[in-house]
């Protein structure tokens, strides 16, 4: 419960001959996590037919999923096939199948693209329907100038003003601030005419050419073809469509394959190998071990040698937390600030009571928090995800939490009924300053626990300097005790005569080993390789801030723990406001209801609002005040070598 699964290493050797019979075994039980740990002159991790195998298999891949893509084919998982296929009959296929869809897409985009032409053109020239302009070109008029465009509204009186009687203007119906205008004149006076329009804001529309034709009859003409070209549309996406249907199996059946032979071919990558034989290497979760060597002796017909070893103290250990149903959504929020170091502490437990009673103290209302745990209830029952099946665990443990507190401080939608029956009393009510005690407990306890799990941790990775010595070893914990012990039991000091004995003992101590913490590493672990720069004058240096800086922390996250009484108050506050408020509306037309009312909204309000805040300021002090003191956060998660299913490609 308190550490990462137990992990083996797993090494065995093999014939060249079963590898990939291996590796498929290996991949569907996904149980272990391969890497590369034999350093021998005679054994190679070059692979380059694995190397070309991969990059030959994703192009497949991309032009499977491109298909896919463009015919719409909702993913499913490949249906056991008796056909047994080779890349090269994939590759065949896959051909065939691009020929029958390039060829219906590209024909739909030239559709589409004329469709889109033929809208521009159409409401390009909207304005000028019905007036069977000729679209003749502006050279067929010889004697007469023609132009078509917009003129700005508050202009259009001015254009009439000015232009003369050689001209003629017709005006259409204004659209979006602009009058549509047709305006002639002679060749002469075609300068002056554009000369007065382009004051006026006029913009030129350029209707299309087409010799014999008018505007009316051009339109009519492609509206024609729109209607030709959704037919046509019509039968490309049926054609389509069976296409889709007829290749969808085929192509998630192709598309696993790929996958399958992708994945064996990477894992290849990881193995050793001679003339005639491979080495598998890897992690393997302890109690796996048994059944993993025993598939391996079955496939191979007992010519293999595995063996399972303890690691060892340098090796780079796979975290895997196995958390249960309960403890998986705690989970969650530990690996959102790392993976536990697989020689580490694994915290959850301690994760999930602390951050359920946190979250209550700050958001105490049994009726609020019932609310949370009908939701939670409903997400857990119902949830079509594993994720929203978590989620809703979280709400009903943290609901569970604010009932209890809701109880304690009398709360219960912020009704005033039941303040007079609380336990304790309001957070806003009768003892404040108890409250910000009991947060500080809190603190305390955690900050504590934190110093205590930092050291196991430090021990169990053999840092006994670290142990000791570490401003959050067992010298920050008789700095952290004794400080407390000097303010709770001041008088039992004095009348003991012994404050003077207890600074020295539980300050001058801790900070002198801290001090000496950094100096005696150097000469324990001298620097080399790329910590040559780090100097003598560099570790005292170290040393002396970091001592300082742990005066400092001690006093500062014991301090931040006072925000659970802080938040608890507000979260009082904003259910009295709300009820402020809700009298003010009684004097209100149907003041009863708007009462009601408004109670539910400030109620909705704060279970967003303060249970927003609530659950961030939690996993707040859980990261910065819990998890500083000792999680570390930089484990590597277990990831196990996994193949979607059995592979059905023949071994090229």
């Amino acid at each position: 419960m308190f550490r990462a699964t137990p992990m083996l290493r797993i090494n065995a050797v093999i014939l060249e001959r079963d590898e990939r019979t291996a590796l498929e075994n290996l991949g569907n039980l996904g149980a272990v996590q391969l890497t590369r740990s034999r350093e021998d002159e005679e054994v190679s991790f070059a692979n380059h037919d694995a190397e070309q195998k991969i990059v030959r298999y994703d192009r497949l891949r991309l032009r499977i999923e491109e298909i896919i893509r463009v015919l719409e084919i909702a993913p499913a998982g490949a249906a056991p096939s008796p056909e047994v296929l080779t890349v090269d009959e994939i590759e065949g296929r896959l051909q065939v199948m691009e020929g029958h869809v390039t060829e219906l897409v590209d024909l739909r985009r030239a559709y589409r693209q004329r469709q889109r032409e033929n809208a521009v053109l159409c409401q390009q020239v909207e304005g000028y329907r019905n007036l069977d302009i000729p679209l003749s070109g502006a050279d067929a008029f010889s004697f007469l100038h023609f132009v078509t465009g917009t003129v700005p509204a508050e202009h259009i009186e001015d254009v009439r003003a000015q232009l003369g009687r050689e001209t003629a203007l017709v005006t259409l119906a204004a659209r979006k601030g602009r009058y549509p205008v047709i305006a002639m004149t002679t060749r002469e006076q075609a300068a002056a005419l554009d000369d007065i329009l382009q004051k006026t804001g006029f913009q030129r529309d350029i209707l299309p050419v087409q010799d014999g034709a008018t505007l009316d009859s051009l339109c009519s003409e492609k509206e024609s073809e729109q209607t030709r070209l959704d037919e046509e549309l019509e039968r490309l996406e049926i054609r389509i469509r069976e296409l889709a249907e007829e290749f969808a199996a085929e192509l998630n059946r192709m598309e696993a394959m790929m996958h399958e032979e992708l994945g064996i071919a990477r894992a290849q990558l990881s193995l050793g190998r001679t003339d005639a034989a491979v080495f598998i290497s890897g992690w393997v979760p302890a109690h796996r071990s048994e059944n993993i060597t025993a598939v391996m002796k079955e496939i191979t017909q007992g010519r293999c040698v595995v063996e399972m070893v303890e690691p060892a103290k340098t090796d780079e250990v796979p975290t895997l937390l196995d958390h249960s149903r309960l403890m998986r959504p705690f989970g969650m929020l530990i690996s959102s600030y790392g993976i536990p170091n697989y020689r580490e502490f694994e915290p959850t437990l301690f994760v999930a009571l602390s951050y359920v009673l946190m979250f209550g103290i700050m958001f105490g209302d049994a009726g609020q928090g019932a609310v949370l745990l009908g939701l939670g209830i409903a997400a857990l029952l119902k949830g079509k995800t594993e994720k929203v099946r978590d989620a809703g665990v979280l709400l009903i443990a943290c609901g569970s939490s604010s009932i209890v507190f809701g109880i304690i401080y009398g709360s219960v939608f912020g009704l005033e009924y039941f303040k007079h029956r609380a336990l304790w009393h309001d957070p806003l009510e009768g003892d404040p300053m108890g409250l910000m005690y009991g947060a500080i407990a809190v603190g305390i306890i955690m900050i504590s626990l934190g110093l205590i799990l930092n050291v196991i941790n430090r021990f169990r990775k053999g840092d006994i300097i670290g142990g000791f010595f570490d401003k959050f070893g067992i010298a920050g914990i008789l700095f952290y005790w004794g400080v407390l012990s000097l303010i709770i039991f001041t008088k039992f000091f004095e009348a003991m005569g012994l404050t003077k004995t207890a600074m020295i003992v539980f300050l001058g101590v801790p900070i002198v080993a801290w001090i000496m913490k950094e100096p005696l590493e150097y000469f324990l672990r001298p620097p080399h390789g790329n910590d040559s720069e780090h100097t003598f004058t560099t570790a005292i240096t170290e040393s002396f801030v970091g001592a300082f800086e742990g005066c400092l922390s001690y006093l500062a996250n014991t301090i931040s723990f006072v925000r659970l009484g802080a938040y608890a108050m507000s979260h009082a506050a904003l259910l009295v406001a709300a009820f402020m408020l809700a009298e003010q509306v009684k004097h209100l037309a149907g003041g009863s209801v708007w009462n009601v009312i408004v109670i539910i909204l400030g109620n909705l309000v704060a279970i967003v609002l303060e249970g927003i805040i609530a659950s961030v300021q939690a996993a707040r002090l859980e990261y910065y005040e819990f998890f500083g003191k000792f999680f570390s956060g930089d484990g590597q998660a277990f990831e196990p070598f996994r193949l979607p299913g059995k592979s059905r490609v023949k071994p090229s």
